[in-house]
């Protein structure tokens, strides 16, 4: 244990001189390709995070023209949607007018049609029974006017009235 706590000066000088031609050989040597490699690798992973960074930047850019796109086309969609139904509103409107103008032209084209209906068969009725009034009373003129006369003429005018519409 002594020759541990008090080495040899002679071992320390050789120790020594080992130790720094070794340095010298390793930095002559090895050094330079060692820097050269871990400076090559910091250059690289600098290279790569650049090109992450603009990677993200590009992303983000895309992004962001994506959404603008987006939202432009949600407000062409809103605003041909509100044309598309104000649209429809007009040609709705349009439609139920000219529904409402033809079913008051029909209507009044069927009360004007009745009515007219009504005067010829109110005028035809009159004429009818003028004529048939004249019929009975000509009838009743020729004969005498004793009252079973009558009712005879009478139910024999009404029983041919009854054979001629039949």
């Amino acid at each position: 244990m002594d020759a541990l706590l008090n080495p040899d000066k002679g071992l320390i000088i050789w120790t020594i001189m080992s130790f720094l031609i070794l340095v010298g050989l390793l930095r002559a040597l090895a050094w330079g390709p060692l820097l050269g490699a871990v400076e090559a690798r910091e250059e690289k992973m600098r290279e790569e995070r650049e090109r992450a960074e603009k990677a993200r930047s590009e992303a983000e850019r895309i992004q962001g023209e994506l959404e603008a796109r987006l939202a432009k086309a949600a407000d062409e969609a809103k605003a041909v949607f509100a044309k598309v139904t104000a649209d429809a509103e007009v040609l709705r409107a349009r439609l139920k007018g000219e529904a409402e103008a033809e079913s008051k032209s029909m209507l009044d084209k069927t009360r004007a049609q009745l009515d007219e209906d009504k005067r010829r068969i109110v005028s035809d009725l009159r004429k009818e029974v003028s004529e048939l009034s004249l019929l009975a009373a000509e009838r009743l003129v020729k004969k005498s006017v004793d009252e079973a006369t009558q009712k005879a003429v009478l139910g024999q005018f009404f029983t041919e009235l009854a054979e001629k519409k039949n």
